[in-house]
């Protein structure tokens, strides 16, 4: 039930109003019950949400410190009041097991914090039995507990739910704040130029960037392919689904998906916003680059939340670029 957080310190990259907020909450003694931290996907919500965690039980005055034996614990989620939920990898989806073993931990007394936390990672995967049972935990929690609800899709989680957390959005940081973090971290101002670039505003993809370069390599390899796509027959576009689709079909093919869309969202706001003429896609006029974001979108969207067929999903998709 208890999961590891993570096993590398990271910071908080942007998110300072809502950081803020938090502790102005918390420093006021008003924290509401549950929380619901939505946003796209690497953009440092359950990094904030551990912080925030380390915030509320840190033994030091300047919170949080790091260093003490709460802040060290919670970091490397071994912490005994502070329980991650996330989805079951072989069925996609928080289970209503995993629920109810939530409610009996928090139930129990608190072993060294005056109140247990706890985070629902990729909440949106609560399967419908799941939401029910959470949502009569919400309706009549018992004893001080605090939830931090994660979800890049916040509509697929009930109304009621919804209606009984504190909601907090989370946005793309600016490319100049992540530009300055990775030069801090020792990268030369070019490189971290372009690390940021191909961030898009997630400080997540920063922090692999600068932990894997392959990563980046991957990144860039999957904007050529996406050129090369727009370009070619469609022979070639329903080989490249059929590859795409074959091994950890619903993982990779939401890894590239993700990559494209911020790709698209990116040369379609330089025409849009800058008035710049990008060297490439150009066959593509702005509503057309409209219907393929939207397109993407919810490819992504069916193959991360639903059964679909990945294969037939994405020559859908490819037919269309």
């Amino acid at each position: 039930m208890r999961d590891s957080h993570s096993n590398s310190k990271k910071v908080i990259l942007g998110h300072q109003k809502q950081w803020k907020f938090l502790k102005k909450l918390a420093e006021a003694g008003k924290l509401p019950h549950a929380f619901l931290f939505s946003g796209q996907d690497q953009l440092g919500k359950k990094t904030l949400a551990i912080e925030f965690i380390k915030f509320l039980n840190c033994r030091s005055i300047k919170k949080p410190c790091q260093v003490c034996r709460s802040c060290q614990d919670i970091q490397k989620g071994i912490y005994p009041d502070s329980i991650l939920v996330k989805p079951d990898p072989s069925r996609k989806e928080i289970q209503i097991s995993q629920i109810r073993n939530l409610i009996k931990e928090l139930s129990l007394c608190s072993y060294s914090s005056s109140f247990k936390t706890a985070i629902l990672d990729k909440s949106h995967l609560m399967s419908r039995e799941a939401q029910n049972c959470f949502l009569k935990f919400l309706e009549e929690p018992k004893g001080r507990t605090l939830l931090i609800l994660i979800t890049e899709y916040p509509q697929l989680l009930l109304p009621t739910i919804l209606s009984r957390v504190q909601k907090l959005n989370f946005f793309p940081v600016k490319n100049a704040d992540i530009e300055n973090y990775l030069v801090a971290q020792g990268l030369s101002k070019e490189k971290a130029e372009h690390f940021s670039s191909f961030s898009f505003g997630k400080p997540g993809m920063a922090f692999n960037f600068l932990l894997d370069s392959q990563k980046l390599k991957n990144q860039e390899k999957l904007i050529s392919d996406l050129v090369k796509i727009s370009n070619s027959d469609l022979a070639f576009r329903f080989r490249y689904a059929k590859n795409l689709s074959e091994k950890d079909a619903d993982v990779k093919a939401k890894e590239v998906l993700d990559t494209w869309l911020r790709y698209f969202r990116k040369v379609f706001l330089s025409r849009l916003v800058r008035k710049e003429k990008a060297e490439i896609f150009n066959q593509y006029s702005l509503s057309k680059m409209k219907e393929i974001i939207k397109l993407i979108q919810s490819t992504s969207f069916l193959i991360s939340t639903t059964n679909v067929n990945s294969r037939l999903a994405l020559e859908m998709l490819l037919i269309s670029l």
